[in-house]
């Protein structure tokens, strides 16, 4: 593989580092305005595999905030405007697209231990509740990442244990769920701080598992994007170096 469009990314991470995120394989389930930062920041660091999951197809309401929307791409399916972008960024990619909408039944299906990492960018209760359970179960590291709608400050952003969260009501609703499945901690979560403006919620008719959302604003979702893959990357880097450093 030619990897000299990584030699900056190398001059940080090594070589070993380069090899450890292009063996690497990572599942991201959900691309909207967090997936699909997500999606590119650890394909633009070189992970070698990655799964994408989303059965939604591109609209004027997303061009605010999501990475595949533009006026040119609506109604055009998210998975293929970003399998687009993704192989022109690292044509050796080796993606995986897989177009549907996740259900509970499905989640489980799709997360096995042959993935390296979960990334869960899901905005709906029912579907991240599974994705989460299943990654949990199969003992596959994720990031689940919160609300990120009626929110403006970035600084706020955090990434802790989910039972650590606070101020978002969409982890409130994990949280509790997740008790209820007996599980108290060792989930990663990517959540905001700051007090949700409850002026900026719609109720919606519930399709799809989701009751309500929040207006946001275009660099919100990037950030926990972001935010979600660094979680991933830093890890695998790190978990590397902990084998080397146990065979020294």
């Amino acid at each position: 593989m030619n990897n000299h469009w990584l030699e900056r990314t190398e001059l940080l991470i090594k070589q070993q580092g380069i090899t450890t995120l292009q063996n690497a394989h990572i599942l991201i389930a959900g691309l909207g305005g967090v997936g699909s930062y997500a999606a590119e920041f650890v394909t633009r660091a070189g992970v070698g595999a990655l799964t994408i999951v989303d059965a939604d197809t591109v609209s004027l309401s997303n061009i605010n905030r999501q990475l595949p929307a533009l006026h040119s791409t609506i109604g055009q399916a998210k998975t293929e405007v970003m399998r687009a972008r993704l192989l022109d960024i690292n044509p050796e990619l080796k993606l995986t697209v897989i177009h549907e909408f996740l259900t509970p039944e499905r989640a489980w299906e799709i997360v096995t231990p042959h993935f390296d990492y979960v990334i869960d960018c899901i905005d709906s209760i029912t579907p991240k509740l599974n994705l989460i359970l299943a990654a949990k179960r199969r003992h596959v590291k994720l990031v689940s990442c919160m609300g990120a709608g009626g929110a403006t400050d970035v600084s706020q952003i955090k990434v802790t244990d989910l039972m650590k969260t606070y101020n978002c009501p969409l982890a409130k609703f994990i949280r509790k769920r997740l008790k209820n499945e007996r599980i108290h901690s060792g989930i990663k979560a990517v959540f905001s701080s700051e007090i949700v403006s409850k002026d900026s919620m719609q109720r919606t008719e519930g399709l799809d598992y989701k009751k309500s959302f929040y207006g946001t604003i275009s660099f919100m979702p990037a950030a926990f994007g972001l935010h979600a893959a660094a979680t991933a990357v830093n890890y695998l880097l790190a978990k590397q170096q902990n084998k080397e450093n146990v065979n020294l």
